[in-house]
């Protein structure tokens, strides 16, 4: 019975003993917080790249702005063509922020991973030749950090958006 009574005794002294309690209260909250930390950075990173595409627009925009009215731009043209020096300029300034190009030795890298000329669109101006408009098309956002969907092998995640930002700028006079 003396035993017993000491297992007992024993049993509530390690109920009432506090040492280790913040490290399991620690353990518990931990993966949650990185969970929120790493939902937060991603969060970041799409806002940054959308802020990011839609410089590269305006700046695409006020190249062509400044252009001749009439370069390279039929009236009435859906897009502007894939041969004219100025619509190959104002692309490349999208893409790399580089009117030259990008990806080459001494080149600078796209402004924004995945990012070609393929997704830039330019619309010319219409009949009354006051504006011109630039965009992304096209452009998946990829997540690095919270990439939820790669983990589970779903395609349905807040992470997978398609930015499209767009710059409608008037002609300079």
């Amino acid at each position: 019975m003396k035993n017993g009574t000491r297992t007992a005794r024993r049993w509530r002294a390690l109920a009432k003993n506090e040492r280790g309690g913040a490290m399991v209260e620690f353990a518990i909250t931990l993966p949650i917080l990185l969970i929120v930390a790493a939902g937060a950075t991603e969060v970041g990173r799409l806002f940054y790249t959308y802020t990011t595409l839609a410089k590269a627009t305006q700046v695409g925009a006020r190249f062509l702005s400044a252009q001749p009215a009439n370069t390279c731009f039929d009236l009435g043209a859906a897009s502007c063509p894939s041969t004219c020096a100025v619509c190959i300029q104002a692309r490349n300034l999208v893409v790399c922020g580089n009117a030259v190009g990008c990806g080459g030795p001494g080149q600078p890298a796209p402004v924004v991973r995945n990012l070609t000329a393929a997704n830039v669109a330019i619309t010319p101006p219409a009949a009354s030749r006051t504006s011109v408009t630039v965009s992304i098309t096209g452009y998946q956002y990829q997540a690095l950090v919270f990439n939820l969907a790669g983990l589970t092998g779903s395609q349905a995640s807040w992470t997978n958006r398609t930015l499209s930002p767009s710059t409608q700028m008037p002609y300079m006079r």
